[in-house]
């Protein structure tokens, strides 16, 4: 059995102004409150006793990989990156209301892909993809607890494709520096899944 978790990256700028932070590589904001979840994180078990860890290669989760698992060096995997955003780009609900092309994005629940970017369907293929090469990995590496310090979009796709029980791509929305705990329980299928904190 392999134990999988999932760490959403430490919070950004970005982030905090509620911004579509996809391809801009910005760090993490290095504060009390980073520091208080950082030492919440490692006193979670199941973290003290991981084996490997990947990682998308933005900086804001190498950082966070650094902070929370200083004695490994994290795989990069390219496809575990966040979405492509294409025009709405570091932009925010407030610099966007009143362009017609995110209004129509809106209105096709995102499942209108982003003008100049990626569509939803294109962005969890390549999450599914570069998930299912850490799987492998961790199988033949015989590993029984993994991370992957990713984007809030990658978690959604992989436990969109996989969890089991089934729920929507927006049900497994997660906080900066949250994220879930599973298990692998066959290819394809992820189960016993809690949140990390």
């Amino acid at each position: 059995m392999i134990r999988i978790i999932m760490v959403r990256h430490f919070a950004t700028y970005g982030n905090v102004q509620k911004r579509y932070v996809g391809k801009t590589d910005e760090p993490i904001i290095e504060n009390q409150e980073t520091e208080n979840m950082i030492s919440d994180l490692k006193k979670i078990s199941a973290i003290k006793q991981v084996k490997a860890v990947y990682c998308s290669p933005m900086l804001r989760c190498l950082q966070t990989a650094e902070f929370l698992f200083p004695e490994k060096e994290a795989k990069k995997i390219s496809d575990l990156r966040e979405c492509d955003f294409g025009a709405f780009e570091y932009k925010n609900y407030e610099e966007l209301k009143n362009e017609p092309s995110y209004q129509k994005w809106m209105d096709s629940k995102g499942k209108l892909p982003f003008p100049g970017g990626e569509s939803r369907e294109q962005f969890q293929k390549r999450c599914r993809e570069a998930f299912d090469q850490v799987q492998r990995q961790a199988l033949e590496e015989n590993l029984d607890t993994i991370a992957l310090v990713i984007h809030g979009g990658t978690i959604m796709s992989i436990l969109d494709a996989y969890a089991d029980p089934h729920m929507d791509y927006y049900a497994w929305q997660t906080e900066n520096g949250n994220g879930y705990i599973m298990e692998y329980l066959e290819y394809g299928r992820l189960g016993n899944i809690c949140m990390l904190r």
